[in-house]
């Protein structure tokens, strides 16, 4: 099996050493991440200045953009074979809820998921103060679903979310399948002047709750379950599809 590596804490991320360890025993193991930390860029491209490729010895390679340039690089002009699987991580904190939504980590899988590459986000849960950060739970969560894909192989088209909390392999409670949790953050907007008096803002508050059911994702983490949730690229919200029909405007002339 040729598994490909990505993420977004960058080339030199602890996080993805700890992933490499993990896949190296079920395959052929490629690494193409950031050559930098670009944790937040959700699945944004690099359209407007040109991307730099650096090799970092055998298979590994570091590209001066986002994590879905990374994984669009590592498809369409950097890999010498298309990869059977792609898996993204393994990231230094959570991705739960609608966090997925802002996470570089779980645009990776998507960009791999969106050229029709199986592909698996994982994060581990590393709660404010933390000071022993279990990369080997984390690891033991990858080697288990990479000892079932190839009986158990991934839908096209989807994506894997796994989260981990942060404790030892002994102390998880064991997987859960769930839906994405609403993640809420408190609001925080500190505004500051440069030396030249020239106001700019720092944005992004702390961890404030989880909203949704209990056996939603966040709060099952946070119990010490290893969760895991399917995530497909059509966000169509189809039930919703009668409601806006019955605005009426598909029977409307459209007219200046």
């Amino acid at each position: 099996m040729r598994i490909l590596l990505s993420n977004d804490d960058g080339i030199e991320a602890a996080g993805l050493r700890a992933l490499e360890e993990a896949a190296a025993p079920f395959g052929e193991v490629f690494v193409v991440a950031p050559a930098t930390e670009q944790s937040a860029k959700s699945h944004s491209f690099t359209m407007h200045e040109p991307l730099r490729v650096n090799a970092h010895g055998h298979n590994r390679w570091s590209v001066t953009g986002t994590p879905a340039d990374a994984v669009y690089l590592a498809l369409h002009g950097i890999l010498p074979v298309r990869p059977d699987l792609v898996i993204s991580g393994i990231n230094r904190g959570s991705n739960l809820g609608t966090d997925v939504l802002y996470s570089g980590t779980v645009a990776a899988a998507r960009e791999a998921a969106s050229n029709d590459v199986p592909a698996v986000a994982v994060s581990l849960h590393v709660p404010d103060g933390a000071e022993v950060l279990h990369w080997a739970t984390a690891q033991l969560a990858v080697a288990q679903i990479l000892a079932r894909y190839p009986a158990r192989p991934l839908p096209l088209g989807e994506v894997l979310n796994v989260n981990v909390p942060n404790v030892p392999a002994a102390e998880v409670r064991g997987w859960r399948t769930a839906a994405l949790a609403r993640r809420r953050y408190a609001v925080m907007v500190q505004e500051q002047r440069d030396p030249r008096g020239r106001r700019y803002y720092w944005i992004g508050g702390p961890h404030d709750r989880f909203d949704g059911e209990p056996d939603s994702d966040g709060p099952l983490c946070l119990a010490g379950f290893v969760t895991l949730t399917p995530m497909s690229l059509d966000t169509t919200a189809h039930a919703s599809l009668p409601a806006a029909r019955a605005l009426g405007l598909e029977d409307t002339c459209f007219t200046s």
